[in-house]
């Protein structure tokens, strides 16, 4: 699949944290909408979890979730083995290092079993974000962007069973007075462009860039603070609200109890500084993009942008990702192939999923695909042939302990939500291209019945077939109807 004199092709994966999908646009993201325009893009692209460290270990390995065995973030002791992927899961750095020249900057969350990042014998250059950051702020007594001002208490269950208290990101605002250099994002583009200028120019590049934004903290430096104002942001319609028949379980997550705390109005403040922190993330995009065509690379690499998740940022009154609806699920996707490759068209509305990645740069680089990937190649859906898909999974085990348990199964242009917490089981059924913003949940509607207990038994089958460590109740939806109605 690659060029004709038979040389390998560079690649180049650009991985936002937490950005909406709809923040592409000319306005806050111009170089990555540029950037899209040249290449194929996924209209309807999710991630297997909403949730960084299971997000990206699928993402890397072609697997779901349940698969890798990275399941949560694991920040907390007690469910912490839920955190990694399996040791002997072969990823997307594994199967390049050996033939390319591999650099990782940034954020790193593909957390294995075995670290085996921290191994001598990864041939991968490291440069993450990680312990490096904080060194590199020290030696200029320069302090942290965020901190206690940006953060709030919240519960988190353990085990499925015991609630604690633990302290994470809320969308408090501000300006940091570091600037751009020691900001998170400044510190990975000056890695990104130093992975550029030193790569081995003997062999083929594989840079991974990992940025952090737009994750909060919301306190970012200027320009960018002040770059944007509420005139500027038009807020969907479910932004501060919570819709009809929207799951009451979200109250018992971190999602809900920092989102209803917010009003429409305050929200349009908050987006307003989110729209600023896009736009450092499109600003370095547009360094990148600027340091491969310097060197005369650009037309001869496979370009990935993306993102692990995406963000509520008030839809639904609900904050950052971690539940099933569009706003936290939904990814941007855009490859850009090398000059010559051709394509019978330039974007596509089939569902596509993050496990999708690995086999199709396996496929477009001509190395075999790992055995047992759960995802499928993209390059036969973007030469105009249908994906061999009917449906797709997602799945939600709590933050950094397992609690406020989500499944989702996506079918057609019908999304199935599965909430769980404690001994209580709600549903939610939304017809997304007609009900985008899902306003809507049809699960009450004695007309969805079959089709909602076609999908739950989908959803049951893959559960089972992934080793899924919970197991959904017999005839769910009848005990859902019984308990809401």
């Amino acid at each position: 699949m690659h060029r004709n004199n038979d040389t390998k092709p560079h690649v180049v994966i650009i991985m936002a944290d937490q950005l909406r999908a709809d923040m592409i646009s000319p306005i806050f993201s111009p170089n990555i909408y540029s950037l899209s325009q040249e290449s194929f893009r996924f209209n309807r692209a999710y991630c297997t979890s909403p949730l960084c460290v299971p997000a990206r270990g699928s993402f890397f390995t072609g697997l779901y979730p349940n698969e890798t065995g990275c399941i949560i973030n694991p920040w907390e002791k007690r469910d912490a083995e839920h955190g990694f992927v399996r040791e002997g899961t072969t990823n997307l750095y594994q199967l390049l290092e050996n033939e390319w020249d591999s650099w990782h900057t940034g954020k790193q969350h593909l957390l294995t079993k075995d670290r085996f990042d921290l191994s001598k014998d990864s041939l991968t250059h490291w440069l993450p974000l990680e312990g490096r950051y904080d060194q590199h702020l020290k030696k200029q007594g320069i302090r942290k962007p965020g901190g206690t001002p940006f953060q709030g208490l919240v519960p988190e269950m353990t085990g499925g069973t015991t609630t604690r208290v633990a302290g994470y990101s809320i969308p408090t605002t501000g300006c940091y007075e570091g600037g751009f250099d020691a900001f998170f994002d400044g510190f990975i583009l000056n890695d990104a462009l130093r992975a550029l200028r030193e790569r081995d120019r003997n062999k083929p590049l594989f840079l991974s860039s990992m940025f952090l934004a737009p994750h909060p903290p919301l306190e970012i430096p200027e320009p960018w603070y002040s770059m944007y104002t509420e005139a500027d942001i038009t807020l969907p319609e479910n932004v501060g609200v919570w819709s009809t028949n929207q799951s009451p379980l979200q109250l018992y997550n971190l999602t809900g109890t920092v989102g209803t705390r917010y009003s429409r109005e305050e929200w349009h403040r908050i987006w307003a500084v989110y729209a600023g922190l896009v736009r450092i993330l499109d600003d370095s995009v547009g360094q990148i993009i600027k340091e491969l065509k310097a060197q005369g690379i650009y037309d001869d690499t496979v370009l990935i942008f993306t993102s692990d998740h995406g963000e509520m940022l008030g839809s639904h009154r609900l904050w950052q990702k971690m539940c099933m609806y569009e706003e936290s699920v939904k990814t941007s996707l855009s490859i850009k192939f090398p000059i010559g490759f051709k394509s019978s068209m330039n974007e596509t509305d089939a569902l596509v999923s993050a496990i999708d990645i690995v086999p199709t740069l396996c496929d477009v680089l001509e190395i075999p695909i790992p055995k047992g990937v759960a995802g499928l190649s993209l390059i036969p859906l973007i030469q105009g042939e249908c994906l061999e898909r009917e449906r797709l999974f997602i799945q939600f085990d709590g933050n950094g302990g397992r609690g406020n348990f989500q499944r989702c199964v996506i079918e057609g242009n019908y999304k199935l939500i599965v909430d769980m917490f404690k001994d209580e089981l709600f549903l939610e059924l939304y017809e997304t291209p007609t009900d985008p913003q899902e306003l809507i949940n049809l699960a009450f509607e004695e007309l969805y019945r079959e089709r909602i207990n076609v999908m739950l038994n989908h959803l049951r089958n893959h559960m089972l077939a992934t080793g899924d460590l919970l197991v959904l109740p017999d005839d769910p939806y009848t005990a859902f109807i019984q308990s809401y109605s």
